[in-house]
């Protein structure tokens, strides 16, 4: 009886331990992270310049709260199998620059890999797992970015849960960022594993292409929105959908298009992570990444990923309910020209099943706010009649009045 008692136990710690940190990322993670812009040149000089910027900029005031060192900072591992971080690029060392982010009142992250080589070709996690989690815990990440390159025979799904294993065995509550680029569908198994997933291979920084190359391709920001359909439901507090990270201010797209590609992120409740140079940003790409009316619609804590509610030629109208009673309304203009809504509240009542929530005008009053005008737009009992120019949008908060 002590024996099967025992078992019984052994398994009970083991399936627990497989578990990911609780209470973590209960809103979409924000933050920054080097790859967009700076890919292989990352630097300890760089780090410490953009958390110096995240303050200054009001960016961390705003919510952002990570600045994560993407790929090319290790260099090889020690004759124990530890990893080695570059001396000439960061010769204080991980955890210094760590404790250098966190005295600025942020958190710190770092990236590795689930094969045996980054997509860099860098040292990957794979055999080296528990080193890796042991020596992220000492040096006081607080994120770690998971990614898929050289994985040949690997299983995502096992993989990914081994090195969720050894971040709670290493006993520092991290955040767990997997990034298979959604190839074995990682909404239906990963909100036990991690904390966020990549659902699409890589964005790039246009509005509407596909950047083709051998075996793979880098997708526009509308591209990754469709690729969103049909997993709305596995997002919530604590588990993410995460469709990649902002190219706001990269120069890639025009100052609306930048705006819209923010808007969408904040309506289907994925990570804001921005990616651009901080030091230098222009005034448009601070008041994009800083809009706190935006924002709030991203870190509702209600955590609902918001739904496209209809489309017909090029303009698509998605809803995303919000705490209190509210909701965030996003008029999208895909096409090439300027098109003009007029949204009757009263016959377009919506019924959301994966909230339980229903928008009936009819039945409750509404006032709107025009999130990124900065004005009021009247109320719900009168039909919105607006003008959403090419590759931009109308997005409007309803907060409610009566019922």
């Amino acid at each position: 009886m002590k024996k099967i008692l025992f078992v019984i136990l052994l398994f009970s710690t083991v399936f627990a331990s497989a578990q990911k940190f609780q209470n973590l990322a209960l809103t979409p993670p924000m933050g920054w992270n080097s790859w967009n812009k700076f890919q292989c040149n990352v630097s300890e000089k760089l780090i410490k310049e953009t958390a110096d910027a995240l303050v200054s900029t009001g960016m961390r005031d705003a919510g952002y709260q990570y600045i994560v060192i993407d790929d090319c900072w290790q260099v090889g591992r020690d004759s124990m199998g530890f990893i080695i971080p570059d001396p000439e690029r960061f010769p204080s060392g991980i955890k210094a620059l760590a404790d250098y982010v966190h005295s600025k009142g942020l958190k710190f992250g770092i990236y590795s890999c689930a094969g045996t080589k980054t997509c860099a070709g860098r040292p990957g996690g794979r055999g080296h797992e528990f080193q890796d989690a042991y020596m992220y815990a000492k040096w006081g990440v607080d994120y770690l970015k998971y990614d898929w390159c050289s994985s040949d025979g690997q299983n995502q799904k096992e993989s990914y849960k081994l090195m969720s294993r050894m971040l709670k065995e290493a006993g520092r509550p991290i955040v767990f960022s997997i990034c298979e680029w959604g190839g074995s569908k990682p909404w239906e198994w990963a909100g036990e594993v991690g904390h966020l997933w990549r659902t699409t291979g890589d964005i790039t920084d246009c509005f509407d292409c596909e950047n083709k190359h051998p075996g793979y391709s880098n997708w526009g920001v509308m591209k990754i929105l469709d690729m969103q359909k049909d997993m709305r439901q596995y997002a919530g507090p604590g588990h993410w959908n995460d469709p990649d990270m902002l190219e706001v201010g990269n120069g890639g797209m025009k100052e609306n298009e930048d705006r819209a590609h923010f808007s969408m992120w904040c309506m289907i409740a994925a990570p804001l992570i921005a990616g651009n140079e901080l030091k230098n940003m222009s005034a448009q790409t601070h008041a994009i990444l800083t809009n706190a009316d935006a924002i709030a619609i991203n870190q509702d804590v209600l955590g609902i990923q918001g739904l496209k509610y209809k489309s017909e030629d090029g303009l698509e109208t998605w809803l995303k309910p919000l705490s209190g009673g509210d909701w965030a309304i996003c008029f999208l203009n895909r096409s090439a020209v300027s098109k003009m809504i007029e949204f009757d509240w009263m016959k377009n009542v919506v019924s959301d099943t994966v909230s339980n929530r229903k928008l009936d005008a009819a039945g409750e009053v509404f006032k709107i706010k025009d999130v990124w005008a900065k004005k009021e737009l009247g109320n719900t009992q009168k039909v919105l009649k607006a003008e959403v120019k090419s590759h931009d949008v109308l997005m409007v908060r309803l907060s409610l009045v009566k019922k």
